[in-house]
């Protein structure tokens, strides 16, 4: 491997940020105090002038205004942003509920199931190892049939709507913190009205109730937007292919997390059907490398 400073620089950024979304489940676990929607809400509210502030440092609003003048791009941005809001209300609820497990088997999955939408929507050709690969992983999805729908449920609600969303924004001719800027502005009057609901319920508003859940509210927009900031870097410095192994150091941190900080159990399904997906990233992966020349045929 060539390890020229910007490669380097691009590995580091990506791990950085593959970090963060791996330790997201410990930042929720901390509010969970806060409802879901409302967490949801008050993330996109402070996620747009971070946003904005990136977008002001690296001088990137002209491409903001385009996406903004063209309907169709802003139509993939809308559709984005309605897969994205809904990707965090899972996650959120998921991690609130104690399913972490369940959010970690979604991200490792994601991958498989964004090489069937390159088959089936952009007519690509998936070679006969990774055919292997996608047949481990839904044998590994079936066994949750016989015990395990919660968790079947949660993985595949995160990995469906996270592909589809990695999906349109391919499509989207828009980098990534300006597309973000775009669909968390489309987001923020109902992300306005949820946090303005939730101020007028009984329990009243999550912000300024008590002080370390107000701070980690102020801070989800640096949550939210720093890692894709990162990764960001990460894409324009390092091939895609090395990106595409750095992307399950998430989804490992977060099954750590759910074993030892969560204590959730893994039973011999869960087991069973992690050790099967485990199994076709490595086919898949091996099969990436070995196209790319990295590897022995």
């Amino acid at each position: 491997m060539n390890h020229t400073p910007a490669l380097r620089r691009g590995l580091t950024a990506a791990i950085a940020a593959y970090v963060c979304w791996g330790l997201l489940p410990l930042y929720f676990r901390a509010l969970h105090a806060v409802p879901p929607f409302e967490l949801v809400g008050w993330r996109v509210v402070f996620t747009v002038p971070v946003c904005l502030v990136i977008i002001a440092v690296r001088k990137q609003a002209a491409e903001v205004f385009a996406a903004l003048k063209n309907p169709r791009v802003l139509g993939q941005l809308a559709l984005s942003a309605g897969l994205i809001g809904a990707n965090w209300l899972i996650y959120v609820m998921a991690i609130n509920s104690g399913h972490v497990l369940a959010t970690s088997l979604g991200y490792y999955i994601n991958p498989l199931i964004n090489v069937l939408l390159g088959t089936m929507l952009l007519g690509e050709r998936l070679s006969r190892v990774q055919w292997a690969a996608v047949a481990l992983a839904g044998l590994g999805i079936a066994l949750l049939l016989a015990g395990a729908l919660d968790t079947l449920a949660i993985a595949l609600s995160l990995a469906f709507t996270f592909a589809f969303y990695g999906f349109v924004r391919k499509q989207a001719p828009v980098s990534s913190v300006p597309g973000l800027t775009v669909e968390t502005a489309l987001l923020l009057l109902p992300a306005i009205m949820i946090v303005f609901l939730a101020s007028e319920s009984p329990q009243g508003s999550s912000l300024g109730k008590d002080d370390s859940d107000t701070l980690l509210l102020l801070a989800s927009g640096i949550a939210t937007a720093v890692p894709l900031l990162l990764f960001a870097v990460a894409a324009r410095a390092m091939p895609l292919s090395t990106l595409g192994f750095v992307q399950f150091l998430a989804p490992t941190i977060s099954f750590v997390l759910g074993l030892t900080v969560f204590g959730e159990t893994l039973d011999n399904t869960r087991l069973a059907c992690f050790a099967l997906i485990w199994a076709a990233i490595a086919l898949y992966s091996w099969d990436m490398l070995r196209r790319s020349g990295q590897a022995p045929a």
